[in-house]
C-alpha cells in the first residue's frame, strides 16, 4: 500500500471530472458546507483518482459519474450525491430523502444530466486550479 493511500484511509473521497464545469462548481458547493472538512476531493483525470477506481474494480477512465469512496465503499451516480449531501450543513441532509425513489429512476435523471453537462455547463480544457485554501482539501 502506497504512502497516498494510507493518507486517504477514512476519509471520504469525492472523485469528479476535472474538466466539467458542473462538476467544478460540485467542489466550490461542497467545500463552505463542509466546515468539517469530511471531504477530500481529486479529479477524475488524476493519478490518484486512476489508483482509487482500479483500488474499488471501476474503469480507470471512469468520467461521465462522480464517485465517492466512502468507508472502503464506491458509490457512484445518484446515490454518491445523495450521500454527499447527507453529510453537508443544514439543510441540505433533507435532500437523501430522495434515496426513496428507487435508483434506476434516480440514475436515469442522473445520465441525462451527466450526458449533456459540458452543453449545458460547459468544459475547460485543462483540469480545475483549486485556490491555496481549497488545495489542501484535493488529493
Amino acid at each position: 500500500m502506497t504512502e497516498e493511500r494510507k493518507e486517504v484511509q477514512g476519509e471520504s473521497i469525492v472523485l469528479i471530472d476535472g474538466v466539467c464545469h458542473l462538476c467544478q462548481g460540485i467542489v466550490r458547493f461542497i467545500i463552505p458546507r463542509d466546515p468539517k472538512a469530511h471531504f477530500k476531493f481529486a479529479s477524475l483525470q488524476s493519478d490518484a483518482a486512476r489508483e482509487l477506481l482500479k483500488a474499488g474494480g471501476l474503469p480507470e477512465q471512469q468520467l461521465d459519474t462522480v464517485v465517492l469512496i466512502e468507508n472502503g465503499k464506491y458509490y457512484t451516480q445518484s446515490a454518491a450525491v445523495l450521500r454527499i449531501a447527507r453529510r453537508l450543513r443544514f439543510p441540505w441532509p433533507a435532500a437523501y430523502v430522495f434515496i426513496l425513489i428507487p435508483g434506476p429512476l434516480r440514475n436515469a435523471m442522473y445520465r441525462i444530466v451527466a450526458r449533456n453537462r459540458y452543453r449545458w455547463f460547459g468544459r475547460d480544457e485543462q483540469c480545475l486550479l483549486p485556490t491555496p485554501d481549497m488545495k489542501r482539501r484535493f488529493l
